[in-house]
């Protein structure tokens, strides 16, 4: 189900249910692999990316906008786009479900938890508590959807003389069931308090890794919102970004067993963890409970790398709601029909936040903050 798909569907049809107890298993033309191997699984990077439980999802979004106008849109002619469903990738970016800006109009999330990881370009945020946002530039935004939120995420476009790249990831982390009637709730990783840090092999060459989420020797990341999965210290949840120089090598600490690992690598030619070559555009399914050395091949290389003991509860989704069953998804469609979720207090499905490039959060409760 990509994107489109999941933000999409309000209508009646079908509920899908799974239950993930388990990382993503072999499909074909993927992989298996011997069970000494560091490696369970490789097969093809698809869209949206497989996630193992205690994940939902994941996309990347790389998006090469062009200069902006004065709507904060694209300077540039939508023909042959189909506007509201933008999603074909032509001239290297697409308008999404946004008539105007770029990016996804209001729409309804319950059960579950977005972290969006901004590395380019800037996301607007508002939602139905009437909170607002402006973050990216290497900011995080980890939203708690718990009993039901309507927002929106706009990608303006403000520099009118010079291209406006974005990119991202959007993750789905699910709740279990004790916490999916949370009280929706937001925070704000600004760039500067998220660690990054480099390691030099006997070579001196770099990997550089990002602490979105867990830890990594004495790094560790900004905390979690109060009701997430990631915030049980048991959970094991890590979410990383690496990016390793050319012959670069970097051994992956081992996580602790019965953990759920997967490497999305995404950009590179070639790496080799332990005797296995492993081609560019993989996911990589690993051993958690083992220490994985990384040699990097001729080019520079990123991954992204998802972990968490699984919830093992069962998983029931449609479109944009994740419950435990059938009936709670029924009753999430109809408690979103009647309070429509707090409503929606601003003037259009898609606000944006001015011409400012200051990145800020202003917190249903009257708190802001702004970055660095």
């Amino acid at each position: 189900m990509d994107r489109r798909t999941v933000l999409g569907a309000l209508v009646s049809v079908p509920v899908l249910a799974a239950c993930r107890t388990d990382s993503p298993r072999a499909e074909p033309g993927g992989t298996e692999v011997s069970m000494v191997d560091f490696i369970k699984h490789i097969e093809p990077l698809g869209f949206p990316w497989k996630t193992p439980d205690p994940f939902l999802f994941c996309v990347h979004h790389d998006d090469a906008y062009p200069e902006g106008d004065e709507r904060l849109g694209p300077a540039a002619s939508l023909e042959g786009r189909n506007i509201g469903q933008d999603f074909g990738g032509k001239g290297g970016w697409n308008m999404y479900h946004g008539q105007v800006v770029p990016g996804f109009p209001q729409h309804p999330h319950r059960g579950f938890e977005t972290v969006t990881v901004v590395r380019r370009g800037l996301v607007d945020h508002a939602d139905s508590l009437g909170a607002a946002a402006r973050y990216g530039q290497g900011d995080v935004q980890w939203l708690t959807a718990g009993k039901g939120i309507c927002h929106a995420e706009m990608f303006p476009l403000l520099n009118k003389s010079a291209p406006n790249p974005l990119e991202l990831f959007q993750i789905w982390l699910n709740l279990p069931r004790a916490d999916k009637f949370a009280d929706p709730h937001f925070a704000m990783f600004w760039s500067h308090t998220i660690p990054r840090i480099v390691e030099r092999d006997a070579a001196g060459k770099a990997t550089e890794l990002m602490v979105v989420a867990g830890r990594l020797g004495e790094a560790r990341a900004p905390s979690p919102p109060p009701k997430s999965w990631a915030s049980r210290p048991e959970s094991d949840v890590a979410i990383w970004t690496m990016k390793m120089e050319p012959g670069a090598r970097f051994t992956l600490p081992a996580a602790s067993p019965g953990t759920n690992r997967m490497l999305y690598f995404f950009r590179g030619s070639r790496l080799r963890i332990g005797d296995r070559e492993v081609p560019g555009r993989r996911l990589i399914e690993l051993r958690a409970e083992m220490a994985a050395p990384i040699e990097n091949g001729p080019d520079e290389a990123e991954m992204l790398m998802l972990q968490g003991r699984p919830i093992g509860e069962p998983v029931v989704q449609h479109g944009p709601f994740v419950m435990n069953s059938a009936a709670e998804i029924q009753q999430a469609f109809a408690d979103y029909r009647r309070t429509r979720f707090g409503g929606w207090p601003w003037p259009s499905d898609d606000p944006v936040h001015g011409i400012s490039g200051d990145r800020f959060a202003r917190h249903a409760d009257g708190r802001f903050e702004k970055a660095g």
